[in-house]
């Protein structure tokens, strides 16, 4: 290899983690019940600074931004413990490529709209965050479960809050579509309160006025278990657009 070619080899190496998608585990092993994994957030934060997910057992639900990390659950918010672990999350280093101020009221399928005319194409990845003054939020957090059950039975039993005229930040990733089963095809949020107090994965929401930030991802570094739920789990859902409709809203 001659010296020009080593050295945009190491150039390429060493700029990789800021632009790619770090996803531990599969959508559809989460529809099977797989809940349970050895990846502790010691280990998960060196994959990036910002990303949803969840915890051992669905115990909730997983924000992250700024390099902070929350668990989400019962209507609470705490900081995520080193040892917490996780079956299933995407994390990313969160560069901002785009920058977007929103001035006035936007639904959930305005701003998706606009995040879509404001990227480059729907085939990259992208790492999402809005922070702003929500006039309406809905969400839910899944709950703790003992033994595995599918998860659409899992999250019957979810409870569900909203809130109004809320301040907080909205974080997630555009997944292309290609890629549904391996994540959540299309827009996928969670949300924090501005006092770090509650949140959860969203349903819905209004958008008051906010300020949207964009980072573009072109690599995807997926890792797959090797834990004995993973390895027996069926990956072949044959209704996989039922149940991500039951489960994500």
């Amino acid at each position: 290899m001659n010296t020009a070619a080593k050295n945009s080899s190491v150039e390429q190496t060493l700029t990789r983690p800021m632009d790619e998608v770090y996803q531990l585990s599969t959508m559809t092993s989460l529809l099977d019940g797989v809940y349970e994994s050895d990846m502790t957030f010691a280990e998960l934060k060196k994959f990036g600074n910002f990303g949803i997910g969840t915890f051992n057992h669905l115990d909730g639900e997983l924000i992250a931004f700024d390099n902070e990390f929350y668990q989400l659950k019962d209507g609470t918010a705490r900081r995520v413990r080193p040892e917490d672990s996780s079956p299933f999350c995407s994390l990313t280093h969160f560069t901002t490529d785009i920058t977007y101020k929103v001035d006035g009221p936007l639904t959930r399928p305005e701003l998706e709209e606009l995040i879509k005319d404001l990227v480059r194409s729907e085939n990259l990845f992208y790492a999402i965050r809005v922070d702003g003054v929500f006039k309406q939020m809905n969400t839910r957090t899944v709950s703790y479960q003992e033994k595995p059950v599918p998860m659409t039975e899992a999250v019957k039993s979810q409870p569900v809050y909203s809130f109004e005229d809320i301040k907080g930040t909205l974080a997630g990733f555009w997944t292309p579509i290609y890629a549904q089963g391996i994540a959540v095809a299309g827009f996928h949020f969670h949300f924090i309160d501005d006092g770090r107090t509650g949140g959860g994965h969203v349903f819905d929401y209004v958008l008051d006025y906010g300020t949207i930030q964009i980072s573009k991802k072109t690599h995807l570094n997926l890792q797959l278990p090797e834990t004995e739920g993973f390895l027996n789990a069926n990956l072949s859902r044959a209704n996989l657009a039922d149940e991500l409709e039951k489960t994500e809203g």
